[in-house]
C-alpha cells in the first residue's frame, strides 16, 4: 500500500467511504470542483465471490475478485490502485465516512478521535448493521494511513435539530431517558445536501425557504427543512418508519407484532425482519421492490402492482402534507433519489393529490425530469416543485475539508426554553436535549439531578467537568441549526 497519507490541502482529494455490513462504497472527491477521479464498490465482503469494481474517469471500469475480502483488504486494495494510478503523488487531504447514527451527540460532522470512535459504537443498538460497519471502514484506514485525517459525518445529526414535540413520542419517560427512545431521522445527508442546492436554484437564500424534501429511493424518507434546518421528517427511532419504501413497510400498528406473535408464534425479531426485508412494494406487489418494475406490471394490469404503486402514492402524499404543518408554508416540494429523479410517473401522481398545496405539474418539464428547466417541473409561480439530484459524497467530502482545515463556522448556542441565541463555539459537552451529555459514559444519563450532582450526576461518577454545575432546568442549551457548516 503505497498511497501517501497527510493533510496536506495541495491536492484537494478527498477519499469518501460508506462502509456496510457487506459492502464498501468508495469515492475520491475533489471537495471544491466535485469531480471525481474514481468511485466504485467492493461486494459481497465475506464470500468467496467477492468483487472489487472500480470506474476511473475518464477511462474504463475495471474489476478484480477479492474472495473472502475484508473493510480492511477493501481500503487496502483501493488505496493500492490509487498509487498504481499514479495518484500517490497527490496528498490525500483527508478520508470522510458516512456513518448512519450519531444518536443525539452528534449535531455536525467532526474529526475522528477514539472518543469519537467510542461514542459511534455506543450507538450500535440503535444501528446494529450500519455503526459497526462504519467502525470497520474508519478503522481500515486508521490501520492503513495512520496519519490521515478522518472525519465522521453523520445521517442522523442534519435532524437533530428536530424540536422535542417532533422527536418525542408519547411513550414513558423513562424509555426516552433510559433507553433513547425517540425520533432521531435518516437520510440527513441527503436532505442536506438538496436543500442547499435548492436555494440558488430558487434565487432565494436557505434562511428564507419552506421545503419540503423527498428521498426517494429503495430506502424512502422526506423531511421538513425551515430556514435550512430540518424541523421534522418521517424516520424515527429506526429507518423502518415513515414512507413505503422498496422492501420496508414504513408506518405500520405497533400492535401488530404482538398480535402476530399470538396467531403465527413468531418471534418479535422474526416479525421486524420481515417489515424489513419482505414488506414495502416488494410485499404488497409480489413483484419487485423496484419502482421500475413494479410500476411497468401496474402498467401491465398487475393489480397488486397498482395497489402498491398506490399505496406508496398516497402515503407519501399524505406525508408531505403533514410536514407543511411544521413550515407554515411551502415554498418548494424537492424530489431526489433513484426513484425522486428518475420517475416521472410518481413526481406526476404525488402532485396531482397536492393541488391544494399550490402545486402543479408541468407535464413537459417533468417527463424531462426538469432537465431542461432548471430542475423546475412545475409552472413557474410562489410554490414550485424540483428534481434535484443528490450526491452525498460531495457533501461528505465538503463537511470533511471543512473540519480538517478549519474551515467549520463557529456554533451557536440556543436557549431551548426562551429561544435566546448567542455566538459560541461548539460547546463541547453541553447535552443537545435534557438527560444527555458529550462527557457521559456511552449511555444515557438520568434526568436533571439537581445543581449537587451536576449536569449528567450518577452517570458521569459525579459532576460533569464539561457543563457548569449551577446551570438550571430552565436554561437547557442546544446546538442551534445555524451551526451546520454549509
Amino acid at each position: 500500500m503505497a498511497a501517501s497519507s497527510g493533510g496536506s490541502a495541495a491536492g484537494g482529494l478527498v477519499l469518501v467511504l460508506n462502509s456496510g455490513s457487506s459492502s464498501v462504497k468508495f469515492a475520491l472527491v475533489h471537495h471544491e470542483s466535485g469531480a471525481r477521479v474514481m468511485e466504485g464498490i467492493g461486494e459481497r465482503l465475506g464470500h468467496p465471490e467477492g468483487l472489487l469494481r472500480v470506474q476511473w474517469f475518464p477511462a474504463a471500469a475495471a474489476e478484480e475478485r477479492i474472495p473472502w475480502g475484508t473493510h480492511h483488504s477493501v481500503v487496502a486494495r483501493v488505496l493500492d490502485q490509487l498509487a498504481e494510478a499514479g495518484h500517490a503523488g497527490a496528498d490525500l487531504l483527508g478520508a470522510g465516512h458516512r456513518v448512519v447514527h450519531g444518536g443525539e451527540r452528534f449535531t455536525s460532522s467532526i474529526r475522528v478521535d477514539d472518543t469519537v470512535l467510542q461514542a459511534i459504537r455506543s450507538f450500535s443498538h440503535l444501528a446494529p448493521l450500519h455503526n459497526p460497519a462504519n467502525l470497520a471502514g474508519i478503522e481500515a484506514v486508521q490501520a492503513l494511513l495512520p496519519d490521515l485525517p478522518q472525519v465522521a459525518v453523520f445521517d442522523t445529526a442534519f435532524h437533530q435539530t428536530m424540536p422535542p414535540y417532533a422527536f418525542r413520542y408519547a411513550v414513558p419517560e423513562e424509555w426516552y431517558m433510559r433507553h433513547g427512545v425517540r425520533r432521531y431521522g435518516f437520510h440527513g445527508i441527503s436532505h442536506r445536501f438538496v436543500s442547499e442546492q435548492a436555494a440558488p436554484m430558487l434565487g432565494r437564500p436557505p434562511g428564507e425557504l419552506r421545503l419540503v424534501t423527498a428521498h426517494l429511493g429503495n430506502g424512502c424518507s422526506a423531511a421538513a427543512v425551515r430556514d435550512g434546518v430540518s424541523v421534522d421528517t418521517t424516520m424515527g427511532l429506526t429507518p423502518l418508519e415513515g414512507l413505503v419504501m422498496g422492501t420496508r413497510s414504513g408506518d405500520v400498528d405497533p400492535g401488530l407484532l404482538g398480535y402476530l406473535a399470538g396467531r403465527t408464534g413468531m418471534s418479535v425479531e422474526e416479525l421486524t425482519s420481515m417489515l424489513n426485508v419482505d414488506s414495502g412494494l416488494q410485499g404488497l406487489s409480489g413483484v419487485s421492490n423496484d419502482m421500475r418494475t413494479v410500476s411497468g406490471a401496474a402498467a401491465d394490469g398487475n393489480a397488486r402492482a397498482q395497489l402498491a404503486l398506490d399505496v406508496f402514492v398516497h402515503r407519501l402524499s399524505k406525508a408531505i402534507a403533514g410536514l407543511v404543518v411544521g413550515l407554515q408554508r411551502i415554498d418548494a416540494l424537492v424530489f431526489t433519489g433513484g426513484i425522486g429523479e428518475n420517475s416521472a410517473l410518481v413526481r406526476s401522481l404525488v402532485l396531482s393529490r397536492l393541488g391544494f398545496l399550490g402545486l402543479a405539474e408541468d407535464a413537459d418539464a417533468n417527463a424531462a425530469h426538469g432537465r431542461q428547466t432548471g430542475g423546475r417541473i412545475s409552472p413557474a409561480g410562489p410554490v414550485v416543485a424540483l428534481v434535484v439530484p443528490t450526491d452525498e459524497e460531495l457533501l461528505i467530502a465538503r463537511d470533511t475539508a471543512r473540519v480538517i482545515t478549519g474551515a467549520a463556522p463557529a456554533g451557536i448556542i440556543t436557549d431551548v426554553i426562551t429561544g435566546g441565541r448567542r455566538t459560541a463555539g461548539r460547546a463541547k459537552g453541553l447535552s443537545l436535549w435534557p438527560g444527555l451529555c458529550w462527557s457521559c459514559p456511552p449511555r444515557l444519563a438520568p434526568a436533571w439531578p439537581g445543581p449537587a450532582s451536576g449536569w449528567c450526576g450518577p452517570s458521569t461518577g459525579g459532576a460533569c467537568t464539561s457543563a457548569s454545575s449551577s446551570q438550571s432546568p430552565s436554561r437547557v442549551t442546544t446546538a442551534s441549526p445555524t451551526a451546520r457548516p454549509r
